[in-house]
């Protein structure tokens, strides 16, 4: 490949996949994450249009997954929660969005729809990996619910009654434990793992060992961005998932600045 054919912001070193070295992981202050989430805003405001794309998407398969199995609210949470552990791999766009803005380019919508197309194979196991957890978390949300109502479910209005007075508390305290072990499994695997391998033609296994040294050697700063990645979805479904259409663009844009941030550039070739 000549150095002409490389995708926005890959030098030659980048586009070549033998030989790269692992990636050097920095450490970062604690609130470093406040600075990625502004700086996300920035690419945010810069892309509003393409980035609200994005956003929409987000928005409108959680009204779908609503809709559809709303006759199955426990079908619902499951799907719903789960649809967020793709996320990483879903904001790819978002990430070559905050790429080429960075590279000093006029992003486009077009662009972001084929990123990624350099290194799809290492992107594609990936998002398999993504896939198989999404789908043992959807069993797993079905378990706890099957324990706790033996007999029958009850209807959705008893059981959203049930959730706001915490009538059920053990319940909830179960599913928000099972679905934290899921939601930190996928965390700790992609915090710079996706935008790493955009960057540069890095495989799977390396660039999910690189999201995990990160956790490791930041572990307060990686707190810090997990609880607001979490109250910030947590926004975006408390308003009937309208939200999200700015709230899950601001994340991914925030996550490509976290991977900079995160992870040493390359050596100039």
């Amino acid at each position: 490949m000549q150095p002409s054919e490389l995708p926005t912001g890959e030098s030659p070193a980048q586009g070549d996949a033998q030989g790269l070295p692992f990636p050097v992981v920095r450490e970062v202050t604690l609130f470093a994450p406040f600075d990625w989430l502004a700086k996300g805003a920035a690419d945010l405001a810069g892309n509003p249009a393409a980035s609200i794309f994005y956003g929409g998407c987000f928005a409108f398969m959680g009204v779908l997954l609503s809709v559809v199995f709303s006759h199955a609210y426990h079908l619902t949470s499951a799907l719903v929660c789960g649809f967020l552990l793709l996320g990483p791999f879903l904001s790819l766009g978002l990430y070559d969005l905050s790429r080429r803005r960075e590279a000093g380019e006029t992003p486009m919508l077009a662009h972001s729809l084929t990123a990624g197309q350099h290194n799809a194979g290492a992107i594609g196991v990936f998002a398999v990996v993504l896939i198989i957890i999404f789908l043992v978390w959807a069993r797993a949300s079905l378990v706890v619910f099957a324990l706790f109502y033996t007999s029958e479910m009850p209807s959705a209005s008893r059981f959203f009654e049930q959730v706001v007075s915490l009538e059920n508390v053990e319940f909830l305290l179960a599913y928000a434990v099972v679905g934290f072990i899921f939601a930190s499994l996928v965390f700790g695997a992609s915090v710079v793992a996706i935008p790493l391998m955009l960057d540069r033609r890095q495989d799977a296994v390396t660039s999910m060992l690189a999201s995990l040294i990160a956790l490791g050697r930041n572990p307060g700063p990686m707190l810090v961005w997990a609880v607001l990645i979490v109250l910030l979805t947590v926004a975006g479904f408390t308003t009937l998932f309208l939200g999200l259409i700015v709230l899950m663009p601001l994340i991914g844009h925030a996550t490509w600045h976290a991977y900079r941030a995160l992870v040493e550039p390359l050596p100039a070739p």
